[in-house]
């Protein structure tokens, strides 16, 4: 266990020299690898990236909108994959933002970053603009309600575009409750909803991250390729949708501004 530091600091992984961690108070956040940035070090990132791959042709410069900037992982990787793509990132600590222009690469072109909040960062974004929107918002190792309920992720479906998607990283437990409520939250509001996990975790066997995935338009998130994708990683996943992502909501409720207040 890393002593709890003050602020954010990086830190070299000793088994890959070029690695850095970025951690906050302590905790893991983010992982860079300075001289690859297609390298993703994290098992919840490779299948983020994964959608983000399969979203477009390969190679296709696209608008992003990155909620939680960490080290720039992302949009590193989305530069380096799909030259050209305009992205804004929304960090809401300045310390992270300094930290990670001084001590780090610079982000590819095309990458602003803005200290702000997630919320109001999209409040603020224009409709229709962005053909991706990655979420990943956390403060003390949980995702604050003002980011998890049904306003926010309707939102986030007014500035994509029509053949958007949105990404979240969830973290959670066994029974997975929270991970159930933020599907039936963006069920309310999205046509098209997946989840991608570790089989571990959906069997109820670890605590980890599930990637939830939505989409606009019905039919229009790459299931299957998806689910080729997530058995090849070095932790194997599975995909749930349709049916089996109807099971595993069972009866869980869309959550709200006011519910996540209460």
């Amino acid at each position: 266990m890393h002593p709890a530091a003050e602020g954010p600091e990086l830190v070299v992984d000793p088994d890959r020299r070029t690695g850095r961690t970025l951690l906050a108070g302590g905790v893991a956040q983010s992982y860079v690898d300075v001289t690859d940035p297609r390298h993703l070090h994290f098992e919840y990132v490779r299948r983020m990236a994964a959608v983000v791959d399969l979203a477009a042709p390969p190679g296709v410069a696209v608008e992003a909108l990155h909620l939680g900037g960490g080290a720039l992982t992302l949009p590193r990787y989305v530069g380096a994959t799909r030259p050209g793509s305009a992205q804004l990132v929304v960090e809401r600590d300045p310390a992270v933002v300094e930290l990670v222009r001084r001590e780090l690469p610079a982000p590819p072109p095309g990458v602003r970053v803005e200290v702000a909040d997630a919320r109001d960062a999209v409040t603020a974004a224009p409709p229709g603009r962005y053909d991706l929107v990655l979420a990943d918002v956390y403060r003390a190792a949980r995702m604050p309600g003002h980011v998890a309920g049904v306003e926010f992720a309707a939102e986030a479906a007014r500035v994509l575009r029509p053949e958007g998607i949105l990404l979240v990283n969830v973290t959670d437990l066994p029974p997975l409750a929270f991970t159930r409520a933020r599907v039936a939250t963006l069920r309310a509001v999205f046509a098209d909803v997946c989840l991608v996990a570790d089989r571990r975790m959906l069997r109820g066997r670890r605590y980890g991250n599930v990637v939830l995935a939505a989409a606009l338009r019905a039919g229009r998130l790459p299931v299957g390729r998806l689910a080729a994708r997530a058995a090849r990683d070095p932790v194997p996943g599975g995909v749930l949708h349709g049916p089996t992502l109807d099971a595993f909501v069972g009866g869980a409720a869309p959550d709200t501004d006011a519910t996540l207040s209460g």
